[in-house]
């Protein structure tokens, strides 16, 4: 087999890629370990800036996200007993979409398919060969066969356990960065109405709680907890005992309840893994870093790094330049370490730390009294959640 351009991963870095690419006459082929059902069903969540927005409405694949997605206006910092409402759209003009990550992968193998992209799911066995060279390859099983995929450059978009990453040549890998955080993030999914029409950043001296919604018929609500623990420890009723008592205040808001149809537990962590680069071989997404969700920048930035590849590669075959191509990593971090920082500064902000002295915890509040009181911090915090940069 032979193309343009190899695609390790069908997530959303990966499919966007390959879209953005067919749209500019490029030919490319998707590989993916998995099933289209299992990648359709993995529910994730997604909270889309507006450059997201935008570009999936100019690219053709947004009409099921205007759809069904929620458009927000603001977010809410609850704190000390009252809610104070950031205006995003009059702090900075734009907008977010609420529209689940499956969703958008849904509406990307639609668009591949429709266009009769290559997509093969459920091959094993990857290996990639060549990375240094013009004409790596990418070796692996498909329907029982061994295949052979030839390739002017190969995209790793297959996350951070994949094979792309530890793929790079080891001269070329200068370091990983990498937090863990002491905490992670209890989940569930509820068949209820929405709790509120926006979503609610809650800090609470018992943890952070984080209240958002999936439809008009579901809930998902996060709050913080011990990332060992285990979804069997939690009863229903504690749940809720839980949630009630980090969210509720004092302007009468009231949680809504409901069946809760789905439990799970996710770690913290940030991660930057530089260079992105390396010959013919390029990561992109969570192959190449990782944000903790509160600053609900991973997928953005995921859509982020594939623009600037698919800006490189139209480049290269139509004017036969490399410049964006080399400057790739260093164009993709000024993003990602923002991305970082500004995840990083929610979680800090937010989540109650074991081991934080009085005089920490006092900060902490004092800075969220500054943020909800000053316009000017304010206008920051939105700038950054909407990616108004």
């Amino acid at each position: 087999m032979r193309t343009q351009i190899a695609i390790i991963g069908a997530g959303p870095a990966g499919l966007l890629l390959s879209h953005l690419l067919h749209l500019q006459g490029i030919e490319s082929v998707v590989l993916e370990s998995r099933s289209r059902a299992d990648i359709e069903s993995t529910i994730r969540a997604g909270v889309l800036e507006q450059g997201t927005m935008d570009l999936l409405n100019e690219t053709g694949v947004g009409e099921r996200m205007r759809s069904l997605g929620a458009l927000h206006h603001g977010i809410e910092l609850a704190f000390d007993g009252a809610r104070h409402r950031i205006d995003l759209t009059e702090l900075t003009g734009k907008a977010i979409t609420v529209y689940p990550q499956h969703e958008v992968i849904k509406d990307l193998v639609a668009a591949r398919l429709a266009a009769q992209g290559q997509l093969l799911f459920e091959v094993s066995d990857v290996e990639l060969h060549g990375v240094e060279t013009s004409r790596p390859s990418v070796i692996f099983r498909h329907g029982g066969e061994a295949c052979s995929l030839e390739a002017d450059f190969v995209i790793g978009c297959d996350g951070y356990h994949g094979v792309a990453r530890p793929a790079m040549p080891e001269q070329n890998l200068r370091k990983d960065f990498q937090r863990i955080y002491p905490f992670g993030w209890f989940g569930i999914l509820v068949e209820s109405v929405p709790s509120s029409d926006e979503l609610i950043y809650a800090q609470h001296e018992r943890g952070f709680a984080l209240v958002s919604t999936r439809s008009p018929t579901v809930q998902r609500l996060y709050f913080q907890c011990d990332p060992s623990d285990r979804t069997d420890n939690w009863s229903d009723d504690r749940i809720w005992t839980e949630l009630h008592a980090r969210l509720e205040n004092r302007d009468g808001w009231k949680l809504k309840e409901g069946r809760i149809f789905q439990k799970n537990i996710i770690g913290m962590r940030s991660f930057v893994s530089t260079p992105m680069q390396a010959g013919r071989l390029f990561l992109a997404g969570d192959a190449a870093h990782i944000v903790p969700p509160t600053g609900a920048k991973g997928m953005n930035l995921a859509v982020s790094d594939v623009w600037l590849l698919a800006r490189g590669l139209e480049q290269f075959y139509r004017k036969g330049g490399e410049e964006l191509l080399n400057s790739y990593t260093a164009d993709a971090l000024k993003r990602i370490w923002r991305a970082e920082y500004f995840s990083w500064t929610m979680t800090r902000l937010l989540h109650t730390f074991a081991d934080a002295t009085p005089f920490e915890r006092e900060m902490q509040r004092a800075e969220l009294e500054n943020i909800v009181s000053s316009r000017a911090l304010a206008t920051s915090l939105a700038e950054n959640y909407v990616g108004a940069f």
